[in-house]
């Protein structure tokens, strides 16, 4: 076998199989058929925790930075200073890539920074609740794509549970619903490209590659930050910020986004470690629990007022995520019983 692993076996399912000879860079991390439910369970939990801290980091600390594309670049300049520090300590190492591997990276980090574009485009096109509804499908096209693509069958209550999954974010998420016909477009291919970057993410790392999420991170990252700043240079934010900090960012300021990027970089790495460990499929699940935390969140500690029907949704969304999770204990522990 040669020792720089290619792209040529792309077809075949490798998450959905225990890897006979893996080679990853930092074999601490299992995949999705290694991991047991207890770690997948640590995992999400840390995931959750990261997440949680960056969003009242955000809304306390950080507040209007209306920025998304230097934020952007923060984020991932963050990481690629993160991952740097703990390659020179030895943490992980780097696999010998091939030019056409390389670029597939290169390919993936443009899918990352298209994906981000999308979404800021249509949100000014379509109301809020909109684009948390239709975000709230992913879980259905991440499952589409594994059925038809990579021939992974899955069983019917797992479809069945992603119906009250949806249906309750949607809820929970009711709200003025308003879109142009533009924006519907955009929205849903916002969706489709947030699918194809998770379901992509999880194959690069548990495919022919096998790479560590320190690796991944450290080869997107410094590519996904460059094209962030071009972005915010083309789209006058850069200038914006200029102008209004004339003389600088303040000390405060420079503290407060450190803050922001090592949160970040924490979050970067947890979400691709679990998303190797728990699964692409899982990981769009998690997007929807996300939003109901969010609206959690909002009613605990900002005073946020909601509706009976979006109560009513959270609940059942939540519902909808304990029910895909019972069902996919129990298929691991059907599949380990065999």
């Amino acid at each position: 076998m040669s020792s720089s692993p290619t792209f040529k076996d792309k077809d075949e399912d490798l998450e959905a199989q225990v890897p006979l000879n893996p080679q990853p860079s930092n074999p601490t991390v299992r995949t999705e058929q290694e991991a047991s439910g207890t770690t997948k369970l640590l995992y999400l939990a840390v995931y959750f925790l990261c997440n949680i801290s960056l969003t009242i980091y955000n809304k306390l600390i950080l507040g209007k930075f209306s920025y998304p594309w230097l934020l952007t670049a923060l984020h991932a300049g963050s990481a690629s200073i993160g991952c740097y520090i703990l390659l020179l300590q030895g943490r992980f190492t780097l696999t010998k890539l091939s030019l056409q591997q390389n670029v597939v990276l290169f390919l993936f980090s443009i899918l990352f920074t298209v994906n981000i574009a999308t979404s800021n485009v249509s949100l000014a096109m379509v109301s809020i609740p909109f684009h948390q509804i239709m975000r709230s499908t992913c879980p259905f096209f991440a499952v589409l794509i594994y059925r038809f693509r990579y021939g992974r069958s899955y069983q019917r209550d797992t479809y069945l549970s992603l119906i009250p999954l949806v249906m309750g974010v949607g809820l929970a998420t009711y709200g003025d619903y308003y879109f142009t016909a533009a924006g519907f477009v955009l929205t849903f291919l916002g969706v489709i490209l947030a699918v194809v970057k998770t379901v992509a993410t999880n194959r690069i790392m548990t495919g022919a590659l096998a790479l560590s999420p320190l690796e991944t991170l450290l080869r997107m990252s410094p590519l996904a930050c460059a094209q962030a700043l071009v972005c915010a240079i083309a789209s006058g934010e850069l200038a914006g910020f200029r102008e209004q900090n004339p003389e600088g960012p303040s000390g405060a300021l420079i503290l407060t986004l450190v803050g922001n990027g090592l949160l970040a970089f924490c979050l970067n790495y947890s979400s691709f470690s679990t998303n190797k460990v728990a699964g692409a499929v899982t990981m769009t699940v998690c997007g929807n629990i996300k939003q109901c935390l969010t609206i959690l969140l909002g009613i605990v500690l900002f005073g946020v007022k909601v509706g009976f029907l979006n109560g009513v949704g959270m609940v059942i969304a939540l519902a909808g995520a304990a029910w895909y999770s019972a069902v996919e204990l129990r298929s691991k522990t059907q599949r380990g019983g065999r």
